[in-house]
């Protein structure tokens, strides 16, 4: 990897087999520094959604910028974050399994100055903790989060009682220390101006009502007491739990979003252009990830075959947008042409792209290089051992690995 950039490798000078995902530097470091100075700003602390990318170098980057630790959902997630360097980490999922339990554990003894705190919602949860924890020798007690749901939707508890039966037996139990409440408000944004900050503030209320409860019940451990949420869609509207105050012991308010890191051209960009409104803001995040495609075929007249499919890109929020076009003879990518507005994407097959186009308007070529934006970029990360960092004018200047 570290070799790379010293190549003289171009993304358009067919120096790397097509597709190929490649992340821009200049926006990669911008949103880097970005995100991490918006946390500063608000007095909160930052620990990045590391399956998001689940690249070592770019778990450093974050780390190297600020930030408080990172996030994951797995153990093995985490032994990844843990060997680039994190020593203070939240896994934003529920560890139940025996074999979670023991790789956390170990995890712990074998990096005295790693921190770790995991989530529960259930009091059966926690007996599966207990039950595992009384076989252990020389077991040392987790730090858990109790999480705060929406009916319907994901993990968490549902209701206050339910919230404060489990909070109680957690504080009583010797497997685990009570170090704060979480919830994730995604699920509670629906990309609507009018709705997004009713429904994200019910559930931060209700998730500050369970805290101020385990506050006068003196249920939390000793020390900081963890408030933490924040996906990548509407993670202002959750500030005012993470800066929550008038509570006995003093709070750490972790905000945890990932694909900030990349943003993408479709889903996450419309709920920015919402948070920029709210925050008065312009010119935030930037798209950091794309995807270079060949024109392999044009077999009939308003269709393009593309040379990346399912196996390639994300296509579970959004299918790929056309964001520009290439004539085999361009070399720097500033030379490369913005798509035409009739050019989309209208399905994918596991290594094909369909590119329609208006039969009666310029057509694609076969041969034509074309960049694809991407909605969700952590289902595009997962597709890819490895990704080049590019430059502006299109240079190949380094490069990241994923560990999935």
């Amino acid at each position: 990897m570290a070799d790379i950039g010293q190549r003289g490798w171009h993304v358009l000078a067919d120096d790397l087999a097509y597709p190929i995902a490649v992340l821009r530097r200049s926006a990669l470091m911008h949103n880097l520094h970005w995100m991490q100075d918006f946390a500063h700003r608000k007095g909160v602390q930052f620990a990045p959604h590391g399956k998001t990318t689940m690249s070592p170098e770019l778990f450093a980057l974050q780390l190297a910028a600020g930030a408080w630790g990172l996030t994951f959902a797995t153990v093995f997630q985490l032994s990844v974050g843990v060997a680039a360097g994190a020593r203070r980490a939240i896994i934003a999922n529920q560890v139940l399994g025996a074999a979670d339990l023991a790789g956390l554990q170990q995890l712990l003894r074998q990096t005295p100055d790693l921190r770790v705190w995991f989530l529960v919602d259930s009091t059966a949860q926690l007996r599966m903790i207990e039950d595992w924890a009384a076989s252990q020798a020389g077991f040392v007690p987790f730090d858990v989060l109790l999480e705060i749901g929406i009916a319907g939707q994901r993990t968490g508890c549902r209701t206050l009682e339910q919230a404060l039966d489990l909070a109680q037996a957690l504080a009583a139990s010797t497997a685990v220390r009570l170090g704060g409440v979480e919830c994730y408000e995604g699920h509670a944004a629906v990309c609507d101006p009018a709705l997004d900050p009713v429904q994200v503030s019910d559930l931060v209320r209700r998730v500050l009502a369970v805290a101020c409860a385990c506050d006068a019940n003196h249920w939390f451990a000793p020390g900081e007491i963890v408030l933490s949420a924040g996906g990548s869609a509407v993670f202002d509207l959750v500030l005012p739990l993470l800066q929550a105050q008038g509570l006995s012991q003093p709070v750490c308010g972790v905000l945890r979003s990932g694909c900030y890191l990349t943003h993408d051209h479709e889903h996450y960009r419309r709920y920015l252009h919402l948070v920029e409104q709210r925050e008065g803001l312009a010119n935030s995040l930037l798209p950091a990830l794309e995807v270079w495609a060949l024109v392999q075929s044009v077999p009939e007249p308003g269709l393009a075959l593309l040379s990346c499919g399912k196996r390639d890109i994300s296509y579970d929020l959004a299918l790929p947008t056309v964001q520009l076009h290439a004539a085999p003879q361009i070399r720097r990518l500033q030379d490369a042409q913005a798509a035409p507005p009739d050019w989309r994407i209208t399905a994918l097959n596991d290594q094909h792209a369909y590119l329609r186009f208006d039969p009666n308007s310029r057509p694609p070529a076969v041969g034509d290089r074309v960049a694809l934006g991407l909605s969700h970029p952590c289902t595009t990360f997962d597709k890819w051992r490895w990704m080049p960092l590019i430059e502006d004018d299109g240079a190949v200047s380094g490069a990241i690995h994923t560990c999935f």
